[in-house]
């Protein structure tokens, strides 16, 4: 049965949100509950420039406990109880176990329709899980979906250098030159002290003008025009556009799979390209409204996904959502720290999945209801965490350009928000990995299985 939102839900700013707002909210002093040990225990096996997304997924032996049976201390955001050395006890069973994998616990195992409700900020990557449900459980993508999705992907390319040049325009102007071509001068020109670095590299309106100019065909059968991919690529591989992305990347807005795309532009600009698996995970397709599919998990789970629209004019959308709704999956993209929203431009992209998850998680419609915590997009905030300083948009965090420590400060800040008590389970993702979306999914496949079974009276 659909839900109406009703004015005795209070939706609060989250406790502790400072950040390009310039607001900051007072904590609360009580403690907020975590496992008996840190949920992010895996972290402590990886470095910066090492880390895999499952070494703190629900596998055999690491199992992430749901956050709502121990105590943090509220006034430390480094302090999630318990040691990263510390080994789960909990009664949490491995995904591997057979008798729960096949459903066979006692042969009364439940056999239903599991919903899901698939919720998350703009951009968290939501349609990025469910295209990874289609590739693991329903076969895939034809030929026939992999060439409709050709379109989509200039889309994406057009859209990614047209947002690439609006912020070296807003930013650094004096980086494209007035006429000519894009070149990059030779080596021996370079190294003459009457020329400006700045200068050594030369970037043209006239070229500029021509990539804006440039609509991408809408019939699949017609390709990319190479010309006008050459000059894409020229001004992307532009040294000084290069540092200019390093350096100003959290002060516009700039799609994360710019550098895929626009690196791939060789093969994407051929005649004969099709779409790859790569290709589609990373394309861009706003949702809007509500998009659901089915598929069987495994476990006798027959799952119901509801992708809802995560633009803030789309919430008042997720009033037609479900209060029979088995398991809440919140993406948050952890590489938004620095970013700002498009619908408005002073609000901090990370605080703003604070607040809808604190709307979300202290609902009165679902207080029995279990929620998996996606902390989405862990290879760009990898990459991302050197060149900005997290401290720059969250003063009271502390812990540097540490990864581990970076993804702990975020959980906590959202362990803060749960009020209700609820069951979270954290993972750290990386949407666009099938292998890791696997592997998480069968920690998800558990803790529905678990739940179920809980509730039928098994456990």
């Amino acid at each position: 049965m659909g839900i109406c939102a009703s004015k005795d839900d209070k939706t609060s700013a989250t406790p502790g949100q400072t950040g390009r707002t310039g607001t900051t909210v007072p904590r609360e002093k009580k403690p907020v509950t975590t496992a008996g040990d840190s949920p992010l225990s895996g972290l402590k096996k990886a470095s910066v420039g090492s880390l895999q997304p499952h070494t703190v997924s629900s596998t055999a032996g690491s199992g992430i406990s749901p956050s709502a049976n121990g105590t943090t201390d509220a006034k430390d955001p480094h302090a999630i109880s318990g040691s990263p050395n510390d080994t789960h006890n909990d009664n949490t069973q491995s995904p591997h176990d057979n008798s729960l994998a096949n459903g066979t616990a006692g042969s009364t195992a439940p056999k239903k329709e599991i919903k899901i409700l698939l919720l998350g900020s703009g951009e968290s990557g939501k349609s990025t899980i469910i295209k990874q449900m289609k590739i693991l459980h329903q076969n895939g993508f034809s030929d026939e979906e992999k060439a409709d999705y050709k379109t989509f992907v200039f889309r994406n390319i057009v859209e990614c250098v047209r947002n690439l040049i609006s912020g070296v325009r807003d930013i650094k102007p004096e980086l494209i030159a007035p006429g000519g071509k894009i070149e990059e001068v030779g080596e021996e020109k370079a190294s003459d002290p009457a020329i400006p670095s700045s200068l050594t590299n030369v970037i043209y309106n006239d070229d500029i003008e021509q990539i804006l100019a440039y609509e991408p065909p809408v019939d699949p059968s017609l390709p990319f025009d190479s010309k006008v991919a050459d000059k894409i690529l020229a001004f992307f591989k532009n040294s000084n556009i290069q540092t200019f992305i390093t350096q100003y990347r959290s002060a516009f807005y700039l799609p994360d799979s710019t550098n895929y795309f626009l690196d791939s532009l060789p093969r994407i600009s051929a005649p004969d390209y099709v779409p790859d698996v790569t290709d589609i995970l990373r394309t861009r397709k706003k949702t809007s409204g509500i998009y659901d599919t089915k598929f069987q998990m495994g476990g006798g789970l027959d799952i119901h996904m509801y992708d809802v629209g995560g633009q803030r004019s789309e919430r008042k959308k997720w009033i037609h959502c479900f209060d029979d709704v088995t398991l809440i999956i919140f993406c948050v993209a952890l590489s938004e720290y620095d970013q700002v929203l498009l619908e408005e431009n002073s609000q901090n992209r990370l605080e703003e999945s604070l607040i809808l998850f604190d709307s979300v998680i202290n609902s009165r419609w679902f207080l029995r209801t279990s929620v998996v915590l996606f902390l989405n997009k862990i290879d760009v905030f990898a990459e991302k965490l050197p060149h900005s300083p997290m401290e720059n948009f969250f003063p009271d965090y502390s812990g540097g350009n540490d990864i581990n420590k970076a993804a702990k400060y975020i959980l906590w800040r959202f362990n803060q928000a749960n009020r209700s008590g609820l069951n979270i389970y954290p993972h750290v993702t990386q949407a666009t990995d099938t292998s890791n979306i696997e592997l998480v999914f069968a920690a998800v496949r558990e803790t529905i299985l678990q739940n179920s079974l809980k509730d039928s009276g098994i456990l």
